[in-house]
């Protein structure tokens, strides 16, 4: 076997590898014959004409993602940084636009996402920039979707992911923030203690009703003991006078015991003398032998006759009931 049989079985052999390529999945491969454009294969074993065809390239028909960082300015004069993602892809039956008449895509769709921007953005203020980014975003699609379907690619969604005002005014929208939260927290905080005081005004109003109720209760049963120890003393032969007399002393050396009891008392009972009790005692018999002595004079005073003429009210003797018209 000569040399040159060898030459040509390597050659063909080359030129038949040559002639087989493969494609991968959502890819499609342009071949051109002498430089025009021949024909699109799309994914699997492919079979070209070896010398004669080529491959022109390779179109990826995947979703791709561009992120386009933008600067521009609002209605009230803010600068904000804005990133708006932009997910594409190009038509399967429209390979042969996307491949030929567009030469850098994502040049020709960061323009358009320039354009859209800043026109939409200088008609807002900062605050209804964040409010109404879909609105933005929306716009920038439908911009692109126009210029971009004419070269073979489909804008699938647009999104306003990022806006980054300066951060001098940033810093401000926080303290404006702060300050809001801060009254909104400074009016619940009102509205709590207001809460709190009428609370604690209730509840003051009903322990001082329960405190008063529980005074009067405590009265009335002091009462009672007292007409009970009334009715004792005077079942042994000791009169209503001296009975009270007793009572009021007993109830003298109970405060003087429960005063001494506090060591923390700073009450002092007047009078507290050693002769205080029986001075006491003494006046209250005096005073109620007295009002005894008086009692039975008025009984014995005789009785004036009334004057039907004289209204005069010291012609009347208090304890006289008789009918001056019968005695006349």
């Amino acid at each position: 076997m000569g040399p040159i049989l060898i030459f040509f079985l390597v050659f063909g052999l080359f030129v038949l590898l040559s002639s087989f390529f493969t494609v991968k999945q959502q890819t499609a491969v342009v071949i051109e014959r002498f430089g025009k454009f021949m024909s699109i294969r799309n994914s699997g074993l492919q079979l070209k004409i070896p010398i004669i065809d080529r491959i022109a390239g390779r179109v990826n028909l995947r979703i791709q993602q561009l992120d386009v960082i933008i600067e521009t300015k609002t209605k009230d004069n803010v600068f904000v940084k804005m990133k708006v993602s932009v997910q594409f892809k190009v038509i399967q039956e429209h390979v042969y636009e996307a491949f030929y008449k567009l030469e850098f895509p994502h040049d020709q769709i960061t323009a358009y996402v320039f354009d859209v921007v800043r026109a939409e953005v200088p008609k807002l203020i900062l605050d209804d920039v964040f409010e109404r980014k879909d609105d933005i975003a929306i716009g920038v699609k439908r911009e692109l979707n126009e210029a971009m379907m004419t070269y073979g690619y489909d804008i699938i969604n647009t999104l306003v992911t990022d806006i980054d005002p300066d951060i001098q005014v940033k810093n401000a929208m926080n303290r404006i923030n702060a300050a809001d939260r801060e009254k909104t927290a400074a009016t619940f905080e009102s509205e709590a203690q207001r809460i709190r005081i009428v609370a604690k005004a209730k509840a003051e109003a009903e322990s001082k009703k329960l405190q008063g109720q529980g005074i009067a209760d405590q009265r009335r049963e002091i009462a009672r003991g007292l007409v009970e120890s009334v009715e004792v003393l005077n079942n042994v032969g000791i009169n209503s006078q001296e009975a009270s007399a007793l009572i009021v002393i007993t109830q003298h050396y109970d405060t003087l015991q429960a005063i001494g009891a506090d060591t923390n008392s700073n009450l002092i009972l007047l009078p507290n003398s050693p002769q205080a009790a029986s001075d006491m005692l003494n006046n209250m018999v005096t005073s109620f032998a007295a009002s005894n002595m008086i009692g039975e004079q008025m009984k014995k005073q005789p009785k004036r006759i009334k004057q039907k003429e004289d209204k005069s009210s010291m012609d009347y003797n208090p304890s006289d009931t008789s009918n001056p018209e019968n005695e006349s």
